[in-house]
């Protein structure tokens, strides 16, 4: 092994690990209750990220790779168990504030007791013992079947939210938490490859360190970064929870009349054209309930609540392009009812194959 690139990456990954762990676990957030989740979900980040470090500090400080190769894969493929479950409670947690439970947290703690337990027993077969080599790689399958079971269950919330924003809100919100995917996905990816790089020969073992620093550069800018839209959507979310739980009103099945008579007055008012409308401020405009509104447009026009929204936002948009030709891309997205300009142009070439200028120049022909 080359000791002194090993002994560099181990040290600037420890730097970060620590600075990165010690931050997500201590610095403030804004003062406001609706915060509680996020704080909560970035403090379990940074004891997972200080877990790590710890890892790290006995390869740095013990040279235990060098002492005996087989008992520091047991021991780092123990870390990643319980950090694998850090890990995906803090990604729940940002979607559920009622995943963590106490029979949850003990049903965990134990399979990672009962891990540690065969990893124990590993280490006191000799050294060189077939069954201590058999033993680590039935270790190691099992800690990635484990981060799989748990990457698929966060997957399914995260798509669950994301439904349930495009049937609630005209706006975007799935946007705001799109890493929560790329990072599950990147988790995936990374703790396979975390299960067999530790078994990397000594002199390559430097590039299962190294593989590490992006990982968590990208958490720690996500966390960061999501801070600034965590409110909106925690609030999109404990709306939609709390409406679901009181929605039985006893209404007939024939509130599809009504409602299509609302809607259509609606749509002739081009209420669609105000910027943010949700569902909720659209079945109380017209005095019906918010999850029979949402059944009528998905049983109507095939579509999420966020799709029908934007397909007559389009459809303003190219009939105020073709009658005033000479408006600005931004009044039209703005007269449109879009928060911005950005996603008017995303939507409108998603929809129709080009961006709004090319689409009037083409129509104008």
């Amino acid at each position: 092994m080359d000791q002194s690139l090993y002994s560099y990456s181990l040290c600037f990954a420890l730097s970060l690990m620590l600075f990165f762990g010690l931050h997500m676990l201590f610095a403030r957030t804004p003062e406001k209750e609706i915060f509680a989740n996020f704080l909560l979900s970035r403090r379990l980040m940074g004891i997972a990220l200080l877990i790590l470090a710890a890892n790290y500090m006995v390869h740095f400080f013990f040279f235990v790779r060098q002492i005996d190769v087989n008992a520091t894969i047991l021991m780092n493929l123990a870390t990643y168990f319980i950090c694998y479950w850090i890990f995906g409670s803090a990604m729940m947690t940002l979607l559920d504030n009622r995943y963590i439970t106490r029979r949850r947290v003990l049903i965990h703690l134990s399979l990672w007791l009962v891990f540690v337990a065969l990893a124990s027993v590993l280490l006191i077969c000799n050294h060189d013992s077939h069954y201590r080599h058999i033993g680590t790689i039935i270790l190691a399958f099992w800690l990635i079947i484990y981060g799989l079971f748990l990457s698929i269950r966060l997957l399914r919330t995260y798509n669950r939210a994301i439904k349930m924003f495009e049937n609630a809100y005209s706006e975007d919100i799935g946007a705001y938490i799109r890493w929560l995917s790329v990072f599950t996905y990147w988790a995936i990816g990374f703790g396979v490859s975390c299960g067999l790089l530790t078994f990397l020969p000594d002199k390559y073992v430097f590039i299962w360190i190294l593989s590490a620093i992006p990982f968590y550069v990208y958490l720690y800018c996500c966390y960061q970064n999501y801070m600034l839209f965590y409110e909106k959507v925690e609030t999109a979310i404990q709306g939609d929870r709390e409406l679901s739980e009181t929605n039985d009103d006893g209404l007939t099945p024939t509130y599809h009349s009504a409602i299509a008579r609302h809607i259509n007055e609606w749509i002739e008012e081009e209420g669609y054209r105000k910027p943010g409308v949700t569902l909720n401020e659209l079945s109380m405009q017209i005095c019906t309930n918010r999850t029979y509104l949402s059944e009528y447009i998905n049983s109507n026009y095939q579509k999420s609540f966020r799709d029908w929204i934007a397909d007559m936002r389009i459809e303003y948009a190219k009939r105020l392009m073709k009658s005033n030709p000479k408006l600005k891309i931004q009044e039209v997205s703005e007269a449109s009812g879009f928060l911005s300009l950005s996603h008017f142009i995303r939507t409108f070439s998603d929809k129709e194959g080009c961006s709004p200028s090319r689409w009037r120049k083409s129509s104008a022909e």
